[in-house]
């Protein structure tokens, strides 16, 4: 069991900078193709920060873990939205645009209600076995396109939060010879593949041992780890004073991992789903709707510290929550 928990912890590890490193060295190959700074915010790094719960996912479905694959997506948004935005918040008051909260915020809504809909096969029309077909991963996918030009279009009227997340918080790409962005993309490629595997593999043997569910697992220590690349740019944007850009990454992300991840996922190894996770998706729908209610609240379109220490003690709680249920 030490081999499996230390690889699982090398997975991690291997996860998060393979990414980073791919999107480097694809973000150097756009800019020498002349793709401008803005294309590669909206396409490569956003992608790229959802390549670690793209490649679990996926993986652990492959493998007929659908809990862990599930679990890690409806995690990884819940830590997005209470853990991220809490520690982002108490950094430093996140002022938020009007744009992101009367639109952007709401189609986050959106996309976890149609994932509930797709899902709950049995509750909706008596007919199962719930979960997600490649029919439905491909109209998540259909509902991503319209999310991207959707952003593109509210992106053109105003500087966005990815454009922005590209020239300050990663700064413009850097310029390497094709041969060593080559290389980077293929050791970007490997580093994910791997620390996706000895993830899902640990995360199943974790679970056997311990004689938790596998969903357990994917809501709790999978979906903090692959939530890392937006908690690193969340955190750094928030220290710089760059706050709409640490809620905008969380939001974004969250509309990613639903319509992206999860999408692509079905279409390649369609996902089953637990019905008691449906508890999680009615814990993820409350906080949506309670970030938009706090930034409502007291001084308007802004999440305070005091409003992040609340958001922290939700995830906690919630935390222990699962732990008790197990």
């Amino acid at each position: 069991m030490t081999l499996e928990i230390t690889l699982f912890v090398l997975g991690f590890v291997f996860l998060v900078k393979g990414a980073d490193v791919l999107v480097d060295g694809a973000s150097s190959i756009g800019k020498r193709f002349g793709l401008s700074t803005f294309f590669i915010g909206l396409t490569i790094v956003a992608f790229g920060t959802s390549l670690p719960e793209l490649i679990v996912s996926t993986l652990a479905s492959i493998k007929g873990s659908s809990g862990l694959a599930m679990g890690n997506i409806i995690g990884s948004n819940i830590s997005n939205t209470l853990l991220i935005l809490g520690v982002s918040a108490i950094i430093a008051p996140l002022i938020i645009k009007k744009a992101t909260v009367d639109k952007e915020i709401p189609f986050s809504l959106l996309a976890v209600f149609a994932l509930f809909f797709l899902v709950n096969d049995m509750l909706l029309d008596g007919n199962g076995p719930n979960g997600l077909t490649r029919i439905d991963g491909l109209i998540l996918l259909l509902f991503f396109v319209i999310f991207l030009y959707y952003t593109f279009g509210i992106s053109k009227e105003k500087e966005t939060l990815l454009e922005k997340a590209v020239d300050d918080i990663k700064d413009k790409p850097d310029d390497y010879k094709l041969s060593v962005a080559s290389g980077m993309i293929i050791a970007g490629l490997a580093g994910l593949y791997l620390g996706g595997r000895w993830i899902v593999s640990g995360a199943i043997s974790m679970a056997t041992y311990f004689g938790v569910s596998e969903a357990l697992i994917g809501l709790t220590i999978v979906a903090i780890g692959t939530s890392l690349p937006e908690l690193a740019a969340s955190a750094i944007a928030a220290y710089k004073g760059k706050t709409n850009i640490a809620i905008g990454n969380v939001v974004g992300s969250n509309v990613f991992n639903i319509l992206w991840v999860l999408g692509l996922t079905a279409v390649i190894a369609p996902i089953g789903f637990e019905f008691y996770l449906n508890i999680d998706f009615i814990i993820l729908i409350f906080i949506t709707i309670l970030v938009m209610v706090l930034v409502y609240v007291g001084k308007k379109n802004v999440l305070d510290k005091r409003e992040g220490m609340t958001l922290i003690v939700i995830y906690i709680t919630y935390i222990i929550y699962l732990i008790i249920r197990g």
